[in-house]
């Protein structure tokens, strides 16, 4: 597989994931000014294979040189600013979404209708683009195509599972067999706490080996998701020695291979994601890199979930409100009335 057809496929499902018209991929050209178009994927076929654009100038030439995500939910459709096109296709681009690659270059998608692409929907896409970072720095095309296709293809389930995930149950078991397919451990799990304290929640796991019916309450010390909860950091241990996931408890499963990573809301770990597997792993930077974009975008869907609840405790407080409102106002009229 070469690095054209390799970084193609890739498009091919960013492109899918935000149902957009064309996905390209811009890498700068040695240490000059300017970003040569490396790889594309469209549903139409007038994609300016090479195209450049300079440092600064259009859309994908602000993104290379300011290094920032750009989203243009209405494009102007009296310029040409994505400089990609041939033949006029461009016109009928209204919509454009951009990431910078920290490797260099600049990742790109856009759309035949207008706000196709939100706020949320960027940030996505820059998960795409640190994945795409990773695939730049990797040593081997080799190497590249032996995880990089799986690594994406899950990345891609994500906004599909936020979409069709009626609660955070129905969510949480899909994302930890995502997780599973995706990395080769055997066993996951995700473990929650409302306020970090001495104790955490074991909320639920890919295969049952501690939990029956209910969740578990385990305390935090001497176990490594305890450590993950008090400092914040993943911990990644890969040895011979066995491995105290959740400590000396009763029935505790045994690995040779663990992964934590934090789930960090407003700087606080509130979660932590477990990977188990009772054989050697080898863990890469590519699934390190994975992972944390994975707990990003958990993250991200912890956030709205947060704010749904409080949109809906709040309703009622403000319809008796309104109602108390109506009330007061209507007051004077009765009393109006009977003089």
């Amino acid at each position: 597989m070469t690095q054209l057809s390799i970084e193609k496929q890739l498009l091919s499902i960013v492109c899918s994931v935000f149902d957009a018209y064309s996905a390209v991929l811009f890498l700068p050209e040695g240490d000059s000014e300017t970003c040569i178009l490396t790889a594309s994927y469209s549903l139409g076929e007038k994609i300016a294979t090479g195209a450049s654009v300079l440092k600064g100038k259009g859309l994908v030439g602000w993104i290379a040189r300011n290094k920032e995500p750009l989203l243009v939910p209405n494009v102007d459709q009296h310029q040409n600013v994505l400089n990609y096109y041939r033949d006029g296709e461009e016109s009928s681009i209204k919509a454009f979404m951009g990431c910078p690659i920290e490797t260099g270059g600049v990742l790109c998608v856009d759309s035949k209708r207008q706000y196709s692409f939100s706020d949320k929907d960027c940030k996505i896409l820059q998960l795409f683009a640190k994945l795409m970072e990773n695939a730049q720095l990797t040593q081997t095309r080799e190497d590249l195509s032996s995880y990089i296709e799986q690594y994406f293809t899950a990345l891609s389930l994500l906004p599909v599972l936020r979409q069709r995930s009626r609660s955070w149950a129905a969510f949480l078991k899909d994302f930890l067999e995502i997780m599973v397919r995706a990395t080769g451990f055997e066993y996951c799990a995700f473990a929650s706490v409302d306020v970090p304290q001495e104790s955490f929640l074991l909320e639920m796991e890919s295969s049952p080996m501690l939990l029956s019916d209910e969740p578990m309450q385990l305390s935090m010390g001497g176990n490594l998701i305890g450590c993950v909860f008090r400092n914040g950091e993943p911990v990644v241990q890969c040895s011979d020695a066995e491995q105290l996931l959740f400590g000396r408890i009763a029935n505790s499963p045994t690995f040779q291979a663990v992964i934590c990573m934090p789930l960090l809301l407003n700087k606080s770990t509130r979660g932590v994601l477990c990977l188990g597997s009772p054989k050697a792993v080898d863990v890469n930077d590519a699934m390190r890199s994975f992972l944390q974009q994975a707990m990003d975008y958990m993250s991200l869907y912890v956030e709205t979930l947060y704010l749904k609840n409080r949109v809906q405790n709040m309703l009622p407080k403000a319809q008796l409100y309104r109602n108390s409102g109506n009330e007061s106002h209507s007051a004077p009229d009765a009393g109006a009335e009977e003089k």
